[in-house]
């Protein structure tokens, strides 16, 4: 089994299960024998991956706010985790520019009620915190971001999870460099897969004006983001995870998880990918846009994880983009989605078999 069997009958506590990437963790560590527990908010709408793969009745499912200290301590203290995972955040730019106070809270005192529990719940050996490669001061050079580059953000979202980041360094020095839970952070890039319909993104944006037979409009074509399928940064978590829980404190610390250097492409390209594997869609680019800022490019630097971790990712643009449209179209479909989920991991980790990656055997 992937990850040296490391999640097999482990606690693993998930904050923003309910969530896209969150959702998608839960089904895997279920697949990888882990016993599963959530502690989000209720989903927001019946397309939400938590909701089409029914997973209320497949894990141990609590709803709550991160930003409510005493009962997100109470949900630790009461299952006793193993292993914990922070997921739960709001994850939008442009809902930050409308909701700054509400990003902050979260991001920030949601880390904080988040380390507190950790801290404070014994049987815990490892907690990782999942940010964002926005949480980089972002110069928009042609090079990735290394983990020990400078933190910033222009918008509140980007800042909110620069400051996440130096709380985790913070908590890590404080109180996690000699106890016995091990603490690290996760950075992915912009993360696309079935099961996202999450508004202002351009994936869901884009199925979403398909189904209705509309063309989206683009709001920013030519800005480079680090695609990638949502498998490959959890494959990252899970691998993370598994090496600290089982080597220790040497990979406590911030860790990217990104596509190769040469595999970032514009907003443009990818919605050009995807209406090559499914034409029913389309897209329009208005010739004068006022819109909040956004970066225009962003990468990330992996080769901390390629070399300390032997992770690497698996899939190819194309394959990206492949996997990425059938999952929107198992979503459409609805039918048996759960499996499908299932079905695309094991696939994504035959290919990463097939390409030789191992991951924390």
């Amino acid at each position: 089994m992937s990850f040296g069997n490391c999640y097999k009958g482990k606690k693993v506590l998930l904050t923003g299960h309910t969530g896209f990437k969150g959702s998608w963790m839960a089904i895997w560590l279920k697949q990888l024998g882990a016993d599963v527990y959530g502690f989000a908010l209720a989903p927001t709408s019946d397309l939400d991956n938590f909701v089409t793969c029914g997973l209320e009745n497949e894990i141990h499912h609590q709803e709550g706010d991160v930003r409510d200290a005493k009962a997100l301590a109470s949900y630790f203290a009461k299952v006793q985790p193993d292993i914990a995972f922070h997921l739960a955040a709001q994850p939008l730019v442009l809902l930050s520019y409308q909701d700054p106070v509400g990003t902050f809270e979260t991001n920030l005192m949601g880390v904080i009620n988040f380390f507190e529990a950790v801290r404070h719940t014994p049987s815990v050996k490892v907690a990782i915190n999942v940010t964002s490669d926005k949480c980089y001061d972002n110069k928009e050079w042609v090079w990735g971001y290394r983990e020990n580059d400078p933190m910033g953000g222009k918008d509140p979202y980007s800042a909110s999870k620069g400051c996440a980041e130096l709380i985790t360094s913070s908590y890590i020095h404080s109180y996690f460099s000699n106890s016995g839970c091990h603490v690290a952070s996760a950075r992915a890039g912009n993360v696309i897969g079935g099961g996202d319909w999450a508004k202002d993104r351009i994936v869901p944006d884009y199925f979403r004006a398909a189904k209705a037979g509309e063309k989206l409009t683009i709001r920013n074509p030519y800005a480079t983001r680090p695609w990638q399928h949502v498998l490959e940064p959890l494959s990252g978590y899970l691998n993370l995870g598994a090496s600290m829980y089982n080597e220790g404190i040497e990979y406590s610390g911030g860790w990217n998880f990104g596509p190769e250097d040469t595999a970032n492409y514009s907003v443009k390209q990818l919605i050009d990918k995807m209406l090559l594997i499914d034409p029913n869609g389309g897209y329009t680019i208005p010739a004068d846009t006022v819109k909040p800022h956004e970066a225009h490019l962003l990468k990330l630097d992996i080769s901390k994880a390629v070399n300390q971790l032997d992770w690497r990712p698996a899939l190819s643009f194309d394959e990206t983009v492949e996997f990425t449209v059938g999952g929107y179209n198992d979503d459409l479909k609805g039918q048996d989605i759960l499996n499908k989920r299932v079905e695309q991991i094991v696939s994504y980790t035959a290919k990463a078999s097939k390409k030789g990656i191992e991951w924390a055997q």
